[in-house]
């Protein structure tokens, strides 16, 4: 039988898996209480295959389960138009507009379509700066290189996806927009004093904040001048800038915790309750049942060692809870292909300039 404090700390997991219906892992880590499951392309099949595998998902959970997805446009998309979905072009291609009704509309059509299939949760909008042109993961998934942009456009696109009943996720916090490093595959550096992060890479999250975003999303990048050993993810020092200097009181949501830039660098048994009490709410692991399990073990030991203290899972714990008033009933996945490539999204997404995709940083 699962304990309490058992299920409190898987409560604070979301997990990925393979395969386009639900696997005995997942099932199981549902039944642990996990709080959410993320899909990936290698889950996907077709939209109202999507519709089912979330509704059997939440059916199994019996209790509000959050089931997310990157859907951002551009290279960085999980739903396609062979699946029967409206396909964006980069964020980019946003940003040149400059225009905000037409993110909020970008915005709400992205809702209105991942709805449609039992999706609760959108990690978008991108609010990096785009200020490297050598940068290997951001790029064209940004809004732009003016962090005034960024952050007015990514406030529009994030309104217009709440307005369709989907929690964005602004991401990268504090900022992934001039790493010359792919966090997937490495541990990013950088060395911006405060003053600089706070002229530009977090000013886009001020103003997301501002909006009422529902969650944001840690970089796996060490600020070299805030806390020189541990990226982000981990670091106390840089996680009090969301609540000081951001204003963010909502749930913070570590990226997948198997990236090499924390899993090639730091072990699981730091990995996971360093994050917590450094201030991040919601662990992401994408990918291995061992792993998952193996951290819910590692944050219940944590806390029963006094290395969490109860306080701080109590805190965690209340700003998930608030994330998990986004997740909807199953869905019908009868109804989901008419509510999808409807005439205005093709309009939308006909508007808007097209620049060339590029490899998709974030598939594996």
């Amino acid at each position: 039988m699962t304990s309490r404090l058992d299920a409190e700390c898987a409560g604070l997991l979301c997990v990925g898996f393979d395969g386009t219906s639900p696997t005995p892992e997942v099932l199981e880590l549902v039944r642990r209480g996990v709080y959410g499951v993320i899909l990936f392309a290698r889950n996907v099949e077709s939209a109202e295959q999507v519709a089912e595998l979330s509704a059997a998902l939440k059916r199994a959970a019996g209790r509000p389960l959050l089931v997310s997805v990157d859907q951002e446009g551009g290279r960085v998309a999980r739903l396609r138009a062979r699946h029967g979905f409206t396909e964006l072009p980069p964020m980019l291609a946003l940003g040149e507009t400059g225009d905000e009704p037409t993110a909020f509309e970008v915005g709400a059509l992205l809702g209105r379509e991942l709805r449609a299939v039992g999706i609760d949760q959108d990690y978008a909008p991108v609010v990096d700066v785009d200020t490297n042109p050598a940068n290997p993961v951001i790029g064209d998934r940004s809004l732009g290189r003016d962090p005034e942009r960024v952050g007015r456009l990514g406030a529009a696109l994030a309104r217009g996806l709440q307005s369709s009943g989907v929690a964005a996720c602004a991401k990268h916090f504090p900022g992934h927009g001039d790493t010359s490093q792919d966090s997937h595959v490495d541990l990013p550096r950088l060395s911006h004093p405060l003053d600089r992060l706070e002229a530009v890479e977090l000013a886009p999250f001020r103003a997301l904040s501002r909006a009422g975003v529902a969650s944001v999303m840690t970089a796996h990048v060490v600020f070299e001048a805030l806390d020189p050993d541990r990226p982000a993810t981990l670091s106390p020092t840089v996680m009090q800038l969301l609540r000081g200097s951001c204003g963010f009181q909502g749930p913070a949501l570590s990226d997948d915790l198997e990236m090499r830039a924390v899993a090639a660098h730091f072990p699981l048994e730091e990995v996971v309750p360093g994050a917590i009490a450094a201030g991040v709410d919601g662990l992401l692991v994408c990918h291995h049942a061992e792993v998952q399990d193996r951290a819910v073990d590692l944050l219940r030991q944590a806390v029963e060692q006094g290395r969490v203290s109860p306080q701080r899972l109590a805190e965690a714990r209340g700003r998930i809870a608030r994330l998990l008033s986004w997740a909807a009933p199953p869905c019908d996945p009868s109804r989901a292909r008419s509510r999808l490539r409807r005439p205005e999204a093709l309009a939308l997404a006909a508007r808007l300039p097209s620049p060339e995709a590029g490899r998709d940083p974030t598939a594996a």
